[in-house]
């Protein structure tokens, strides 16, 4: 008999009749295919298959322990929201997905949790494992919020419409709290009168790659990778999102504020240093955007809201540039920062020599 658990809220029980409509609704969203490797198309057969045949049989073997999730719409009624997996014992591993209408409102997160309870105290199962593709923000963000340890990426875990894929992974253990572990270290969209601050975009990837391929920009960042095309783009934007997670970085695409192109990045990175509240600030730009100011407009920008309380909260930013990049430098200057000393032969350029580095910072 599956278990109806329920925290007020949210509810997860057996699937009824009545859930088939939603069931084939969500297995036919553009994001479940894309993320899931649901048979597409879907059938009704196939959502009636998998709701009374495969889960019941799960549920009699052990093997896969599936509920349908139930939450109350904006009209107030219970209708169900989507469904949650438990697969295996006592290594298991969770599955779940939203029908549309139920994302974005921690409806998922609650369901996680009630499963995750009931298989690490009722269910026979020591250890959940949660993975997904990589660049799955839902998923990460579910994963997070419910007190997964966010383990990294694991190169050619899944196999899904005939792709070999990487994945996220994260685990979960009887005794975890049920919660964040670490803040995630969100990028608000920030805005002055020429820039607009934001999270990167699928439209950013050529600009991306044109910028990190310039002759300056490999330069003066001399681990970029070569070539660097915009696949190499996807995945630097898809690990910006993974330091996001687990609280490492805050990343920002510099887009001008009329016509959203991407112009360059900034980040304030090593969030998790030992002290707890002090912060780095790295960036770069698209050559085209160089020479008008822009990226100390967007340093400003960004510093203001990392010292903010409200904001990143933090105490001290550092900021480093090679002796030989005068723009980097004066950027520095400009937006508030005191250098406080030079490291020796301490960067190295695109070219294979060293550079010397100079250290700037700004306290609050």
């Amino acid at each position: 008999m599956v278990p109806v658990l329920s925290d007020g809220e949210v509810t997860i029980r057996a699937h009824v009749p009545g859930d088939v409509d939603g069931l084939l609704e969500m297995a036919n969203d553009a994001e479940m295919v894309r993320w899931t490797a649901i048979p597409a198309p879907h059938t009704r057969a196939m959502s009636e298959q998998f709701a009374f045949t495969i889960i019941p049989r799960g549920w009699e073997d052990g093997t896969h322990r599936g509920w349908a999730i139930e939450a109350v719409d904006d009209d107030g009624r219970a209708r169900f929201a989507g469904n949650v997996d438990i697969r295996q014992k006592p290594i298991a591993d969770i599955g779940f997905a939203l029908h549309p209408w139920a994302r974005g409102r921690g409806i998922m997160a609650r369901a996680v949790r009630l499963a995750v309870d009931w298989a690490l105290t009722e269910g026979g199962v020591e250890i959940v494992h949660w993975r997904s593709h990589v660049g799955n923000e839902p998923s990460l963000r579910v994963a997070h919020a419910t007190g997964f340890t966010l383990h990294g990426t694991t190169p050619g875990m899944l196999l899904e419409r005939g792709q070999v894929l990487d994945a996220w992974t994260g685990s979960i253990r009887f005794g975890d709290a049920p919660y964040a572990r670490t803040p995630w270290a969100e990028s608000p969209t920030l805005e002055s009168d020429r820039l607009r601050l934001r999270r990167f975009t699928q439209a950013d990837l050529p600009r991306i790659a044109e910028a990190c391929s310039d002759p300056v920009s490999r330069h003066f960042l001399s681990a970029l990778p070569q070539p660097y095309t915009t696949a190499t783009a996807r995945a630097y934007v898809d690990d910006c999102l993974w330091q996001a997670a687990t609280g490492a970085k805050a990343t920002w695409a510099i887009a001008d504020r009329t016509t959203d192109q991407l112009l360059g990045n900034i980040a304030v990175m090593d969030l998790l240093g030992l002290a707890g509240d002090h912060g780095e600030i790295g960036y770069w730009l698209h050559p085209d955007a160089r020479g008008r100011g822009l990226m100390t407009e967007a340093t400003r920008m960004v510093v203001a809201h990392a010292l903010d309380p409200d904001g990143l909260d933090r105490r001290r930013l550092a900021l480093y540039a090679a002796v030989d990049n005068p723009a980097s430098n004066a950027v520095a200057v400009a937006a508030g920062f005191d250098r406080f000393g030079t490291q020796r032969v301490a960067e190295r350029l695109g070219d294979g020599s060293f550079d010397d580095l100079n250290g700037y910072e700004l306290v609050r």
